[in-house]
């Protein structure tokens, strides 16, 4: 066997091995399709590899040259990339000095009760809005029995998560301690970024708290339509995983059982952190889901865990948008992190389109970015996204569960994603690659130990 005949063995028995890694880690991650193709075509590529040692055939030398070569080049073109120059909306634009009314967004026009003065006053300011709120007001909503995906046990299973962020409330804000605990803002940069991660965090980040990361005014809860103002210099951003298989099962129930436990769980992360930062004399107030003064995911995405997809969710580098945001303001002497934007993957984003492609209620956008309010960026249907919610019951989350990102954190998926972050040959490939083995159109997986009760149809 000379060196050529060596060489193409070499490569073929790695074909082979990495495919049966891929298939062991598929199976792990109850992907069968994804399993059997990527067995399947490890099997071949190694079989065309050992068949040019074992005939012989007119052109055989150059035919093995081009096998050694094929490999070759690829790992070239991610090791020693073509760059490719990426338009990305830079943090803190003009547009982006205008904060949002959080009392525009679904989540606060939905707690809008018909006849009340309230409700008469947000319709006399945006007419615009009512035709379309109607319309989310006549499906059966979230959670309710009448829903197309209903189901007594896992609808009741979601109820506690919500309302055990509802009993954290109360604790989001308070009065520091008077006497201040002395130290380095790097001590206490470093200490909080441990204690969270062992709380449960999957990252943190830290940002400076900017004017456009607050609301302007309150949209929910008892505190409606109070201006926002907040004196707080820094804000802690964290993230944490939502549960790949359960994410999966979208738009069914299980997957709004698990984002609600990570709201949560997320909420419980930040109550602590804020309270730790006032015991030791500091103010701080932790931003958790329905309480908010700021919008999470521009703070986490200038706090740099990730950029803004077309899904218009964070889109983090190891996990995309399978995760759950919750922020700490505070006036803690603290180091920010260094933010270095994350160009591939909006790269990435602007060529995928997956999300939009499959997303039930066609509210994602097909094209490229466009300036809005003075911001490059793309901008989601939220009526049509609301109203399909308060059709099934549950929160969707199709978006996430088909995003070539979300796939689980592992050695595989890493190395896909360090690929896509080196090249932008693979970052096209990459897509065709995600339809082949995962399916261009994968059907929501189904929980053969919990099943749909009361599954009324499809929308």
């Amino acid at each position: 066997m000379d060196i050529s005949d060596y060489t193409v063995f070499m490569i073929g028995a790695l074909i082979l091995l990495l495919s049966v890694y891929a298939f062991l880690i598929s199976r792990r991650e109850k992907e069968q399709v994804a399993a059997k193709r990527f067995l399947m075509t490890g099997v071949i590529v190694a079989f065309v590899y050992f068949s040019c040692l074992i005939w012989s055939f007119p052109g055989k030398d150059f035919f093995s040259a081009l096998l050694i070569a094929i490999p070759v080049v690829a790992a070239i073109a991610v090791l020693f990339p073509f760059h490719r120059v990426v338009r990305m909306p830079m943090p803190g634009g003009p547009g982006e000095q205008q904060r949002i009314d959080e009392r525009d967004i679904m989540f606060s026009r939905r707690e809008l009760v018909p006849g009340t003065a309230r409700f008469k006053a947000y319709y006399k300011r945006k007419p615009d809005h009512k035709s379309l709120d109607d319309l989310f007001r006549s499906k059966p909503g979230l959670l309710s029995p009448q829903a197309v995906y209903a189901d007594p046990l896992m609808f009741a299973a979601c109820r506690p998560s919500f309302e055990g962020v509802k009993q954290l409330h109360p604790l989001a804000e308070g009065t520091p301690d008077a006497k201040a605990v002395s130290a380095e803002a790097g001590e206490f940069t470093r200490f909080i970024k441990f204690w969270g991660k062992k709380l449960g965090a999957h990252r943190l980040g830290i940002t400076r708290l900017r004017d456009y990361h607050l609301y302007s005014i309150r949209g929910r809860g008892e505190r409606y339509g109070e201006k926002i103002e907040l004196d707080h210099q820094y804000a802690i951003a964290l993230v944490v995983e939502m549960d790949y298989d359960m994410m999966r099962q979208a738009p069914q129930p299980q997957a709004m059982m698990e984002s609600s436990n990570q709201y949560l769980k997320s909420g419980a992360i930040a109550i602590q952190i804020a309270q730790f930062i006032r015991s030791i004399g500091y103010a701080a107030t932790a931003h958790i889901d329905a309480r908010y003064q700021v919008v999470c995911s521009l703070v986490a995405r200038d706090a740099g865990l990730g950029e803004i997809g077309r899904m218009g969710l964070l889109m983090t580098p190891d996990l995309g948008p399978r995760v759950r945001i919750a922020v700490v303001t505070t006036n803690l002497p603290l180091v920010t992190d260094s933010v270095k934007q994350e160009r591939s993957m909006i790269d990435f984003c602007r060529h995928c389109n997956k999300c939009a492609r499959l997303c039930p209620s066609n509210a994602i956008p097909f094209d490229d970015m466009k300036e809005i309010d003075g911001v490059l960026r793309w901008q989601i249907n939220s009526e049509a996204c609301y109203t399909f919610w308060c059709s099934i019951g549950t929160d969707c989350g199709r978006c996430v569960a088909v995003c070539p990102f979300a796939h689980a954190d592992n050695p595989l998926h890493a190395a896909i994603r360090y690929a896509i972050r080196r090249s932008f040959l693979f970052r096209r490939l990459g897509i065709y690659l995600d339809d082949f083995y995962y399916g261009k159109s994968p059907a929501p997986r189904r929980d053969e130990n919990v099943k749909n009760r009361s599954e009324k149809g499809r929308i």
